[in-house]
């Protein structure tokens, strides 16, 4: 019986491959020795493979063995005969083998960690995202909140429970936080069940899921404003920050005179700013607000911030980022903040100083509010306010600006800042 069978030997093998003759070669109990079709190369010789033949409820099936010479005519042999083995118990030797490769890669799926996934998944998106910070941002919410509970978890095995571990102990605290470490988690999972390293629903999904486990964000988070230095302490305040030496104190001070955001000071170059014009101009890309939306904001640059700023040209030269933390990047976003530690003032935020500047104009000019918040860049709410309103208010932003600066950098009494007052009731 076994000479019926195994008809061929590895000299046949050999011949057969070197001399090129296409189609099946019958080895005896449904395998079968492949030969492809002549390379167009002379020099080159026909692919070869091995091919096990089967009726299956009287349908004919193929199931390929794997090439040759890698698979030996001997293991060829060993794996038609399983192959047969699995039919005469009446198992479908293909999908029999489908369903251990499954199962393979199913146990490999175990070992892959959230933290794993987390880290491919945003240097998947790196380049994607607009603000070069999006990545640092995910980075370090996710390492703070989420790895000491889910990182060294297989992503297969997080489940609701997990996910509840993480978000329920700052949900009530730190709302805001929360929701953005509950979607970066729920997109990470996204991408494992994508990759095939999980199956089934996201636990971190919240419409129609978590939502029934937290109370809405709405319903518990008040607004939160961001910690500001009262108006009435900014000349103070400005001179302790005079003091201050370095690269952070000189971007907080020209942060504070122009009311800007950090993201919009940090990476500023020196191709925004016209010196003759006294303007900085912010790019679309770095406005907050949706991408579609946003247009350049223009900033009128009062004497003290353009002696700043001529400063630093002297510095720089005039070449790379205006406040550099290095020759190819910007000032940490975090920087200010960091500086606003060193100087005891744990109790503000950088961002807060955009309130201080709302306040003081709310409080002591006449300058109308809709002045203010176009020097804050704030989005119009009110759609039809928006339509009609066609400028920017520049030359009244300059006027404002200028007071603000004189305000920020001169020691004054309570009637002087009443002057500003009244010196604004015709701007």
């Amino acid at each position: 019986m076994a000479r019926e069978v195994e008809r061929l030997n590895d000299r046949q093998l050999k011949a057969l491959k070197k001399r090129g003759a296409p189609g099946l070669h019958h080895d005896g109990g449904g395998l079968y020795f492949r030969i492809g079709p002549k390379p167009a190369s002379e020099d080159a010789t026909p692919a070869a493979s091995w091919l096990f033949r089967y009726m299956l409820d009287g349908k004919a099936r193929e199931m390929g063995l794997g090439a040759y010479p890698t698979t030996t005519l001997a293991a060829a042999r060993g794996a038609a005969e399983e192959a047969r083995q699995l039919k005469a118990k009446g198992s479908d030797p293909i999908d029999n083998r489908a369903a251990v490769r499954a199962l393979k890669i199913a146990e490999a799926a175990k070992a892959v960690t959230f933290r794993h996934c987390a880290e491919a998944f945003i240097e998947a998106r790196r380049d994607g995202w607009k603000n070069a910070k999006h990545a640092a941002q995910w980075t370090a919410t996710l390492e703070t909140y989420a790895m000491p509970k889910l990182g060294g978890v297989p992503v297969a095995s997080i489940d609701v429970t997990l996910v509840h571990s993480v978000l329920e102990p700052i949900w009530r605290t730190k709302t805001e936080t929360a929701s953005r470490v509950r979607g970066r988690i729920e997109s990470v999972l996204d991408w494992a069940t994508t990759r095939g390293y999980r199956q089934g629903e996201n636990p971190a999904r919240w419409r129609g899921h978590l939502e029934h486990l937290f109370p809405a964000r709405a319903s518990i988070q008040a607004v939160q404003h961001h910690a500001a230095l009262p108006y009435a302490e900014m000349p103070a305040f400005w001179v302790t920050l005079a003091a201050e030496e370095g690269l952070a104190a000189e971007a907080l001070r020209f942060t504070i005179l122009t009311a800007g955001r950090t993201s919009e000071v940090v990476p500023m170059t020196w191709s925004e700013v016209n010196f003759d014009a006294a303007v900085w101009t912010v790019p679309p890309a770095r406005m907050k607000g949706k991408k579609n939306e946003s247009r350049e904001h223009r900033v009128p640059l009062s004497k003290p911030a353009l002696a700043l700023l001529r400063a630093r040209y002297a510095l720089t030269g005039g070449q790379g980022y205006i406040f550099p933390g290095n020759p190819k990047r910007p000032l940490s976003n975090m920087a200010m903040l960091a500086l606003l530690g060193r100087m005891g003032r744990d109790d503000i935020t950088v961002h807060g100083f955009r309130s201080t500047f709302r306040d003081w104009v709310e409080e002591t000019t006449n300058y109308a509010g809709t002045v203010a918040e176009a020097a804050l860049a704030h989005v119009v709410g009110d759609k039809v306010e928006a339509a009609y309103r066609r400028g920017d208010l520049f030359e009244k932003r300059r006027r404002l600006m200028n007071a603000w600066a004189t305000f920020c950098t001169t020691p004054m009494e309570r009637g002087k800042i009443i002057n500003i007052r009244r010196s604004a009731a015709n701007a």
